[in-house]
């Protein structure tokens, strides 16, 4: 049996995170059993309360009582839990839980240490989105594939599935939204087989609540070059 900890972090999202938990807990994949672990960070309205009504929802609820940033909360995550595998679950609707079946495939199949779920890859759908946010992503993706001589397509998916014993999370120094950068250069490094699969994307606009700016771009790159440039673990 495959042990994964889904790690939903969420900051007010009080409208999507009953429905997106319900999706979690309706996936039944062979082999596999999910722990899911939410952490609200600090939310102002009412995400909190819309946990506690439905406990059966998830295994552990970690209410952080400050406002810390996304990679904050991943990090107190990974603390708490318990998985071979960890797999990052957004709050929101944008990423559906149906592909998690997708995702586990090489996982099952081929033993992979690592699989990054690709909008860019042949999905079944995608939203149309920011033409910026596209090319930025091209970018960003180009220069981690050179530092670290892979061929991903996607690297700022939602969907990072991969064997925790890889990154250690009290290591990761990142809270902001570099952090992804972080891991999955960790990850890599770590590991040796990797897989990518197509999953459907629902992107949401600002004025739907998308929270990534262009700028956060900056420390995105400044991240993979650091890491690019850290030695392999042995």
């Amino acid at each position: 049996m495959v042990t994964v900890s889904v790690i939903v972090p969420v900051y007010n999202e009080e409208q999507t995170i009953q429905p997106i938990l319900e999706r979690v807990a309706a996936q039944r994949i062979d082999g596999v059993s999910f722990e899911v672990v939410v952490v609200d960070d600090g939310s102002t309205d009412a995400t909190v309360a819309r946990l506690k009504e439905r406990p059966d929802l998830y295994a552990r609820l970690i209410a952080r009582p400050n406002n810390g940033g996304k990679g904050a909360a991943v990090k107190d995550g990974l603390g708490a839990a318990n998985g071979e595998y960890v797999l990052f679950q957004d709050a929101d609707l944008e990423y559906d839980p149906d592909d998690y079946g997708r995702l586990l495939l090489p996982v099952l199949r081929h033993q992979a240490d690592l699989v990054l779920g690709s909008r860019f890859a042949a999905p079944p759908y995608t939203r149309v989105f920011y033409f910026w946010h596209r090319l930025g992503n091209r970018f960003i993706t180009l220069l981690f594939n050179l530092m670290h001589n892979t061929t991903f397509t996607d690297i700022y998916t939602c969907y990072l599935l991969y064997r925790k014993a890889l990154v250690d999370p009290l290591m990761l120094a990142a809270t902001g939204w570099e952090q992804q950068a972080e891991i999955l250069s960790r990850a890599v490094k770590a590991g040796r087989v990797y897989y990518e699969v197509p999953i459907s994307y629902h992107g949401r606009t600002y004025g739907e609540g998308k929270k990534i700016k262009a700028y956060h771009v900056i420390a995105v790159l400044a991240k993979i070059v650091t890491e690019g440039l850290r030695p392999r673990r042995r």
